[in-house]
């Protein structure tokens, strides 16, 4: 078989041990002889750092992988055969301003959804298109994996302004998964969750055990306060009459757009002088000491302490569409991808969250069991009208496609607000938003 060549954008990330291992695992499935690991000048120290335990840990596991550290991304792209993105524009510090910044407009902060989502998006598209102009040149053959948040939004950008061979990925659906098996008891892939929605705006519709319909189980067990939420988000309860009116699962995200008025307080209070601080500088401290792990040369497997970041499974998700793909599986993966009509109400170019197939020719999303019920379509709509101004905002650089996005969605309260936080976004992110000037 010919050795695969794996380039990893980001590689410098604290989550790179995970794909490694998750490489590791599927060792016998993935002939992988060929790993990049690519980072930016700012990036270099904790590039050397986690990639010298990348090296230990191919040691251990008796591989022969070339590894190479680069900061050349063209050298990376080049032939290579998947591309995975795992970066972040600006850091944990523009993560944190991010954060910050809506609390003093009343509005939530939070690195995926509402502004400070937006001010990721905005950062982010430009770098993804940029590599998907190098990929075009140098491995037009090559599928790219990214999980660089917002999901959604740059796997739109991706299938909208270029024809890369790309499917977005999120931990979401996965941790939905690990958590209902958990209140059943069971092993997750026993587990059938027909997922739905957008990225970070996932239902679980209805949940399989083998052969038989336990969602009513779950909601009951929701009820009676099992825990079904991430690292990044707190763990509301869910009231009783909204989970019997819903009839699914919502996602931990929903709390967001369900619960705004009581995560606000709270994100207010964290980020006070005397709280915990934003998600952003709490990472900020795990990571710290994840790097520091890191440093032990006697360390050679990826520690467990790296589940406390809030991204765990990603990377190993990662790897395991990858050999679905190289593999021509066909087993199902929850993803993002093209609509093309699965949830009927939104345009078929745009990017959703579902179940779909993977195999050689990508994933094809599979068929809903009926129509999506209108509950949930209305804020689907909503966030997509956000989601597709914000996109064209990114790539274009339009001042007016910017306000509307920021106006349509539903975390900001009114015109007003969406024109005060897109002049603070211009100024906080100057060095990061070319596009704009």
């Amino acid at each position: 078989m010919k050795g695969l060549k794996i380039a990893i954008i980001g590689g410098g990330s604290s989550y790179t041990p995970e794909i490694i291992e998750g490489f590791i695992k599927r060792k016998s499935e993935l002939p992988v002889n060929e790993i990049y690991l690519v980072d930016i000048k700012e990036g270099e120290e904790k590039l050397n750092i986690v990639g010298n335990l990348a090296r230990r840990m191919i040691k251990k596991a008796g591989l022969d992988i070339n590894l190479v550290l680069t900061l050349d991304r063209r050298e990376a792209l080049k032939n290579a055969d998947f591309v995975t993105t795992q970066f972040r524009v600006g850091g944990l510090e523009a993560r944190a301003r991010d954060e910050r910044f809506p609390l003093k407009y009343n509005v939530l902060g939070q690195e995926t959804v509402g502004p400070g989502g937006f001010a990721k998006a905005l950062r982010t598209i430009p770098v993804i298109l940029d590599i998907c102009k190098d990929m075009k040149e140098l491995c037009p053959d090559a599928w790219l994996i990214n999980f660089t948040n917002p999901s959604g939004l740059v796997t739109e950008a991706v299938t909208k302004y270029t024809n890369i061979k790309c499917i977005g990925l999120c931990n979401v659906p996965i941790h939905m998964k690990m958590d209902v098996a958990s209140m059943l008891e069971v092993e997750s892939k026993e587990l059938f969750i027909e997922f739905v929605g957008l990225n970070h705006l996932v239902w679980g519709r209805r949940v399989w055990h083998k052969d038989e319909d336990v969602t009513e189980n779950i909601i009951k067990s929701l009820q009676d306060g099992a825990s079904l939420t991430m690292k990044n988000i707190s763990d509301l309860k869910w009231p009783a009459e909204f989970l019997n009116a819903l009839g699914m699962i919502p996602c931990p995200y929903h709390r967001y757009y369900y619960m705004t008025d009581r995560l606000l307080k709270e994100e207010k209070e964290s980020a006070e002088a005397n709280g915990k601080g934003t998600r952003a500088e709490q990472v900020q401290k795990i990571e710290e000491k994840l790097f520091e792990l890191y440093k032990d040369e006697s360390l050679n497997v990826k520690p467990v302490e790296l589940e406390k970041r809030g991204g765990a499974y990603y990377s190993d998700a990662a790897v395991s569409l990858i050999s679905s793909i190289y593999n021509d599986k066909k087993e199902i993966h929850t993803v993002n991808v093209k609509n093309n009509g699965i949830i009927k109400g939104i345009p078929d170019d745009c990017i959703i969250e579902t179940n779909c197939i993977v195999g050689s020719k990508g994933a094809t999303p599979l068929s809903l069991t009926g129509e999506l019920e209108g509950k949930v379509l209305g804020l689907i709509q909503i966030v997509k009208s956000y989601e597709i101004l914000a996109v064209e905002s990114a790539v274009t650089g339009n001042r007016e496609k910017a306000i509307m996005a920021l106006t349509n969605n539903p975390l900001i309260p009114s015109i007003d607000v969406a024109i005060k936080l897109f002049d603070e976004i211009l100024v906080i992110n100057k060095e990061y938003l070319p596009q704009f000037r």
